[in-house]
C-alpha cells in the first residue's frame, strides 16, 4: 500500500498518482469509509483530472463490496459534492487535488449533511483499517447509479442569495481549466450577467496557469482581461472551485478579508445578532465591522475543521478565512466559493457604484499577505521572534495558533505560524499604514531568516 502516512493529511487524502495514490488505495478507502461511517449509501463526485475517474470507480468498487450503494454525481466542484451530501443526507467522497499540480490527486470525505471527515473525525480510523486490511463483507454487494445534481446545485445556491433585482453586470471568470468551467454556466444561467469566460475548458494538466488563485501571478490574466473588457468584476476559482478570489473593475486584487466583511454584513442583515467566525489572520477590520453591525465575532485557528467546528458550536451564520474559503450555515456549514461570489455579485448589482467604491468601507488596514520563510527549526525561529517582542510596552502575545503579537495603540499585529507539511514559517502582518506594516514585517523577517 505504500506510505499511507504521507498521503493522509489533516483534512484529506492527497498524493502523487500513481506513485503515492493509486486505484488499490482508493478501493480500500471506499471499503473502509463505508465501515467507519456505517453508510448504506454514499455519493461521489470528481474533478477533471485524468486520474479522477479511475480513482472514483475504484472507490465505488470498495464501497459496494461492503454492501453500500454508490450514487455517482460525476463531474463536479467540491461544493457541488457538499450540496449532494447535504441534500441527499448521505456521506460523500470528492476526488480532487484542488489547486495542486497535475500529477496529484486526492480524496475529500464527508459524513451525511456535509459534515467534515478529518484526522480526528474518522480519517485516522480509515487509514488504520486500510493498513490492517479491511474486513470482508458477506452480504449482497451494493449497486452503482448515476445522478445529475448540477441543476439542483445551481438552483439551491440561487435560493440562498437574492439576485432578482440586480443591474446587468459584465463578469470575467477565470476557471483555470478547473471545475468552475463546469459549474459557472449553470449557476449564472438566467441572471443578467454578460459572462466573459477564461480557461473554461476542463483540463487537468492546467495548460494556462496553476489553478491556485492565492498566488498573485495566477491572477494576472484575469486582471488584464477585466481592464481590457471594461468589466464590472473578475472572479477566479481554484481547481475544485471551492475557493473564489475577486478582482475589482480596476483590475486590482481584492483581499479575501474584505469579501469576508462584506458577506458578513449581508448575513447579519438577514440574521441580526448572529455570530461570525473568522480565523486569526483575517484583517482586524473583520471583527470590527461584525461588531459594528451588531454581530458577535468569533476568532479561531486557521483550517476548515476549526472553522466548521466553531461554527457548529456557536451557531454562526457565516465564516471566512484569509485563503478565500467562505463557510455558510445555510449550506450545511460547508464552504462554497460560488456562494460567496453570488453574494458579491448581489451586493454590487444592488447599487450603482463600482466594486472598488463598494469595498472601500471594508478595507481599513494594510496587509503584508502571507510570506513564507524556509527555516531548519521552526520552534527556535519563532522563540527568537517571541523573545524580541516580549516585554515591549503595549505589546500583547498569544499562542492560539502559532505566535500572534500585537500592539493595539500602535495599530499593528503579526502572526507567525508553522506549516503543517513543510519546513516553513508563514508570516502575516497588518498595520494602519504601509510604513508601519513594512517596518514590522521586515523586523520579523530579519529575525526569522538570520543565519
Amino acid at each position: 500500500m505504500g506510505d499511507l502516512g504521507k498521503i493522509f493529511k489533516a483534512y484529506d487524502i492527497r498524493g502523487v498518482v500513481p506513485d503515492e495514490l493509486d486505484p488499490a488505495i482508493a478501493e480500500a478507502a471506499g471499503a473502509a469509509f463505508v465501515r467507519v461511517t456505517g453508510a448504506k449509501a454514499v455519493v461521489t463526485a470528481h474533478d477533471m483530472r485524468e486520474s479522477s475517474v479511475p480513482l472514483s470507480e475504484a472507490f465505488a468498487r470498495g464501497a459496494t463490496s461492503q454492501g453500500a450503494d454508490v450514487i455517482e454525481a460525476g463531474l463536479g466542484s467540491t461544493d457541488l459534492l457538499y450540496y449532494a451530501s447535504g441534500s441527499l443526507d448521505l456521506p460523500g467522497a470528492m476526488f480532487t487535488a484542488s489547486h495542486n499540480p497535475a500529477r496529484y490527486n486526492g480524496l475529500k470525505l464527508c459524513r451525511a449533511g456535509a459534515r467534515p471527515v478529518g484526522r480526528d473525525t474518522g480519517l485516522t480510523e480509515i487509514r488504520e483499517m486500510i493498513e490492517d486490511g479491511v474486513p470482508g463483507y458477506d452480504g449482497e454487494p451494493g449497486t452503482v447509479s448515476r445522478r445529475d445534481v448540477l441543476k439542483g446545485y445551481a438552483e439551491h445556491l440561487k435560493t440562498l442569495v437574492d439576485l432578482s433585482s440586480i443591474r446587468p453586470l459584465k463578469v470575467v471568470v477565470d476557471a483555470g481549466n478547473g471545475m468552475g468551467g463546469h459549474t459557472v454556466p449553470s449557476v449564472f444561467e438566467g441572471l443578467p450577467i454578460d459572462l466573459v469566460p477564461m480557461y473554461f475548458e476542463l483540463d487537468g494538466t492546467f495548460p494556462n496557469h496553476e489553478a491556485n488563485p492565492i498566488e498573485p501571478e495566477n491572477l494576472r490574466d484575469l486582471q488584464a482581461k477585466v481592464r481590457e473588457t471594461g468589466a464590472d468584476i473578475g472572479l477566479a476559482f481554484d481547481g475544485d472551485a471551492d475557493r473564489c478570489f475577486v478582482v475589482d473593475e480596476r483590475g486590482e486584487i481584492v483581499a479575501p478579508s474584505a469579501i469576508t466583511a462584506l458577506v458578513a454584513t449581508r448575513e447579519l442583515a438577514k440574521h441580526p445578532g448572529s455570530s461570525i467566525v473568522h480565523n486569526l489572520i483575517t484583517s482586524k477590520a473583520v471583527p470590527e465591522i461584525v461588531s459594528e453591525h451588531g454581530g458577535t465575532p468569533v476568532r479561531t485557528r486557521v483550517g476548515h475543521s476549526f472553522i466548521k467546528q466553531t461554527m457548529a458550536e456557536t451557531g454562526a451564520v457565516f465564516g471566512g478565512e484569509h485563503s478565500a474559503h467562505f463557510y455558510f450555515r445555510d449550506f450545511w456549514f460547508a464552504d462554497s466559493g460560488m456562494l460567496a461570489a453570488l453574494h458579491v455579485l448581489a451586493a454590487l448589482g444592488e447599487q450603482d457604484g463600482p466594486l472598488s467604491e463598494l469595498l472601500g468601507e471594508y478595507t481599513r488596514y494594510v496587509a503584508s499577505g502571507e510570506i513564507n520563510s524556509e527555516v531548519a527549526d521552526q520552534d527556535a525561529a519563532a522563540a527568537k521572534v517571541r523573545d524580541a517582542f516580549a516585554g515591549r510596552p503595549g505589546v500583547e502575545i498569544d499562542e492560539l495558533d502559532g505566535l500572534t503579537v500585537s500592539d493595539e495603540s500602535a495599530g499593528w499585529w503579526f502572526n507567525l505560524r508553522p506549516s503543517n507539511t513543510e519546513p516553513l514559517l508563514r508570516l502575516n502582518a497588518e498595520a494602519g499604514d504601509e510604513a508601519t506594516m513594512a517596518e514590522i514585517r521586515d523586523e520579523v523577517l530579519a529575525l526569522v531568516r538570520a543565519k
